[in-house]
């Protein structure tokens, strides 16, 4: 068994504060210095997932922060996923299988009481084993009064690793001080005590400005503010929907339909560079030139939603035009009818999908498919330049879907996605992070427009590796990494 106190974790005053990206940077940094490390969330709540090698989902957060660990993703690393279905509703995936939907109540009152924490201190003990370090994520706060007592992933994770505590403000939001203050104030004094440095997040100003604040802040509270990180723009996946930005189109104009139930919008990061703008509304498409339809977590409820916004006639008006572009349950909406007689998503049972392809979903059992695929690349017209060359990609949905169209990728002799005219469906998340189809569908939307073919060289692992660098030797020159580091290996422990 190695050293535990070998051990930090990164919590933060609210969601969104930059826990994600700051555990990301630690363990860069940590495996620059020679540590095999790996990152650790109890509890993460997201739509956005990624498939194991084994075959397991975890979020994608954690597979992120694995590749800034130069680690295999593993299920012990994110244990608990929770995949929001609806109100108050979410499907419980346990050690990266789905265990089953799940109201809050029982979550807090049953499951975590049972499955949870043994879950949790099971794989906590198997990464503390096998890793030098690992680096541990907060979820949300770990001052919410009203759930102190019931969450895991936060004071109660620090209590399992017995874990040093550091927590993140984001300034951007204002009120940073309070926010610090109030934050450690509502912790139970044992908890305090685990606390050992404020880091100050997303700052854009003068520094010194902050000065008589943190001042304050470290006597009322006598933990030391480490560092002021400035605001850094990056290119690593947004964690959760709060994170979703436009990017100015440049050279072509893509348009995703935010569903409500958006699931895996990182699939889309790749493109940013030329120009994605997620869109609630028929006024705000415009005439892209591609339209994109995201998975989500709920395709029927979605593609009501979808219709009642009245984007179906402004789909099919575009489908003439524009490329037509449908990921997981997007793929299912652009088929002929999409069967749910058991209510296993929804209770409306079998709704017509848009017709743009000749497919049909239903929804037989609660199984998931969780993957990773590798494929061949058909002849179609967006892919032509590259067909025969492969591709990665992995699945993760309910349902199956019977096609009479084209495929759009062969998967050993069976045919993977659907084509027809303009329109494309495929179940493979992660596919614009492959080089080759990221260029291939950009170069064909360009010739479309005439404009001159210039491909990227870098693919989204490159881009992904080099921002984290970025931001590694940014938190190098504004925190103080050296108390950091004697913090995680026992330094300042009590």
């Amino acid at each position: 068994m190695k050293n535990r106190n070998n051990v930090l974790m990164v919590q933060g005053t609210a969601s969104h504060a930059g826990k994600s990206l700051v555990t990301a940077v630690i363990l860069r940094i940590l495996s620059n210095n020679g540590f095999t490390v790996a990152p650790f969330k109890a509890q993460n709540m997201s739509l956005n997932s990624y498939v194991t090698q084994g075959g397991h989902e975890v979020a994608r957060s954690q597979a992120v922060q694995a590749c800034a660990a130069r680690c295999e993703v593993r299920k012990e690393m994110n244990p608990i996923l929770l995949k929001p279905k609806g109100e108050k509703t979410s499907q419980v995936v346990l050690l990266g299988t789905p265990f089953r939907d799940m109201e809050v109540n029982e979550y807090y009152s049953s499951f975590l009481k049972t499955y949870g924490v043994a879950a949790v201190q099971d794989s906590l003990n198997v990464l503390l084993n096998d890793f030098d370090v690992v680096i541990i994520e907060g979820a949300g706060s770990p001052a919410e009064v009203n759930l102190y007592e019931l969450e895991i992933a936060n004071m109660k994770t620090a209590d399992m690793a017995d874990a040093p505590v550091i927590i993140i403000a984001d300034i951007e939001r204002g009120g940073v001080f309070a926010s610090m203050y109030g934050t450690y104030q509502l912790l139970k004094e044992h908890h305090k005590k685990r606390v050992k440095g404020f880091i100050i997040n997303k700052f854009r100003g003068e520094e010194s400005l902050l000065e008589s604040g943190i001042t304050k802040i470290e006597e009322l509270t006598g933990v030391p503010v480490l560092g002021i990180l400035p605001y850094m723009n990056h290119s690593l996946p947004e964690e959760d929907s709060l994170g979703i930005k436009n990017s100015q189109p440049k050279t072509v104009d893509i348009a995703v339909i935010r569903l409500p139930r958006i699931s895996n919008f990182t699939d889309f990061e790749p493109l940013k560079e030329e120009g994605v703008r997620f869109v609630e509304t028929v006024q705000e498409m415009g005439d892209p030139d591609a339209v994109i339809l995201p998975g989500t977590k709920n395709t029927i409820e979605d593609l009501q939603w979808l219709r009642e916004r009245g984007f179906e006639d402004r789909i099919k008006e575009l489908s003439s035009t524009a490329v037509i572009f449908g990921i997981c349950g997007g793929y299912q909406m652009l088929g002929t009818r999409i069967n749910d007689e058991s209510h296993l998503e929804s209770g409306y049972g079998s709704v017509e999908g848009l017709s743009l392809l000749d497919a049909e979903t239903s929804f037989a059992s609660y199984e998931k498919s969780v993957k990773r695929v590798e494929a061949t690349i058909v002849d179609t017209p967006v892919f032509s330049e590259i067909h025969g060359e492969s591709l990665k990609g992995y699945e993760i949905h309910m349902g199956t879907t019977v096609t009479k169209c084209s495929p759009l990728f062969m998967v050993g002799d069976r045919g993977e996605g659907s084509v027809h005219n303009n329109t494309y469906g495929t179940y493979l998340h992660g596919i614009f992070d492959n080089l080759n189809i990221k260029n291939a569908f950009l170069t064909y939307l360009k010739m479309k427009k005439g404009i001159e073919k210039v491909k990227s060289t870098k693919s989204a692992e490159d881009a992904c590796d080099e921002s984290i660098e970025r931001l590694a030797a940014a938190f190098l020159d504004h925190v103080d990494f050296d108390t950091l580091q004697q913090i995680i290996f026992g330094g300042t422990r009590d």
